[in-house]
């Protein structure tokens, strides 16, 4: 693999940062952006590697590409409608690590000779696919980078559900992007427990003040979990204070029992929280918890999407004598949702220590069961990002 491949390779979530003036969909974006003092604040916010569209029906051209080299020593993908040998040769010479290989405007036969020539020039790839079809193009061509548009480029309309459930469908042995559409932390997490390694955001960032911040805090974790929700005022709050997980208790023995899932904005995801076994809900995931004799839960938990796992609870009882719980968690490997007893008082210590993938508070930020203080939620969400 070459260096485009290897930075999307590593653990965890990674970010491909979009250079681009203009878009098709939304005019304007940045018309004076400079590409030699974008791309390395990228590169120092985080990004594995680095998008510069080459085309002027988006404001750019080769040269946007060689001063992004010029400023820049990370891995950078070539962006345009490319289709002949000539163009990868150009993209190649300017200083591109990689480019990009749209399937729609391409059949197999196209493909399959682009992807010789990108090699024999030591170019990887990003292949694109839109839908069902041409995504099982894709794999079938023995694409080593796949990524799923939730862009229709004909009508610009976003439809992130089919690009989470084509993502999912990815083998495991490829690489998968998931592109567009991602404006939030929330959304990047959905692309992340759908199976992607890595997301590709361009307007988001683009329409940002600091560009690089922005893409910081897409990329930062933990996220924030606001649990036993029950009114719409407060998933309104929780969402307002900028938590990423809405979380509903669907257990009836609970004192913070809700009747369903409630709708949440677009910007965050859902968990239907459950005990012992999953029931019927539209969560966009669901939050188990083995029960227990004599409590509404017990502490052993995880995180699922479509049935499988994705996260692990990690239930610990902040307030009790338990000496190794820092220990423990703090050495448990995998993603991880830490819970118990954390508050605007304690979540930051705990996310110093232990370094979550996520974290959940529920019965600290209540002024009653099932009824949260609005002014404990915004302080426990600002604490914790």
């Amino acid at each position: 693999m070459g260096r485009f491949n290897d930075a999307l390779a590593q653990p965890g979530l990674g970010a491909i940062a979009e250079i681009k003036r203009r878009s098709p969909s939304a005019g304007d974006l940045r018309p004076d952006a400079d590409p030699a003092v974008i791309a390395p604040a990228y590169a120092a916010a985080g990004a594995a590697a680095i998008s510069v569209l080459v085309d002027e029906l988006f404001g750019g051209t080769w040269d946007d590409l060689r001063a992004a080299r010029s400023a820049t020593t990370a891995p950078l993908l070539a962006k345009g409608f490319f289709s002949t040998d000539e163009h990868l040769r150009t993209a190649q010479e300017a200083g591109a690590d990689a480019a990009l290989l749209l399937l729609r405007d391409l059949d197999d036969a196209e493909v399959a000779r682009l992807l010789q020539v990108a090699a024999a020039l030591g170019l990887d790839t990003l292949v694109e696919a839109h839908d069902a079809e041409e995504l099982d193009r894709g794999i079938a061509l023995g694409a080593r980078v796949l990524g799923v548009n939730a862009r229709d480029l004909a009508t610009f309309a976003i439809d992130r559900r089919a690009q989470l459930e084509l993502v999912a469908r990815i083998p495991a042995d490829r690489i998968v992007i998931a592109e567009s559409g991602i404006a939030t932390r929330a959304q990047g997490a959905a692309a992340e427990l759908a199976g992607a390694d890595a997301v590709l955001v361009g307007s988001t960032l683009m329409r940002a003040a600091d560009p690089g911040a922005k893409l910081r805090e897409l990329l930062s974790r933990p996220l924030v979990k606001v649990c036993g929700l029950t009114r719409e005022e407060d998933v309104a709050a929780a969402a307002e204070a900028g938590a990423d997980l809405a979380g509903f208790v669907l257990v009836p023995e609970s004192p913070r029992a809700a009747r369903a899932v409630l709708d949440v904005p677009d910007g965050m995801l859902s968990v239907a929280v459950w005990v012992g076994e999953t029931g019927e809900s539209d969560a966009d995931l669901d939050q188990v918890h083995v029960a227990e004799k004599g409590k509404v839960r017990g502490r052993e938990g995880a995180l699922f999407r479509n049935g499988v796992e994705v996260a692990r609870i990690l239930d610990l009882p902040w307030e009790e004598a338990d000496p190794d719980h820092w220990r423990a968690a703090a050495e448990a490997e995998g993603r991880i949702m830490l819970a118990g007893r954390l508050g605007p008082d304690n979540v930051r210590e705990a996310i110093a220590v232990v370094r979550p993938w996520a974290v959940d508070a529920a019965s600290s930020l209540e002024s009653a069961p099932g009824i949260k203080d609005h002014d404990r939620v915004r302080r426990y969400v600002e604490a914790a990002r």
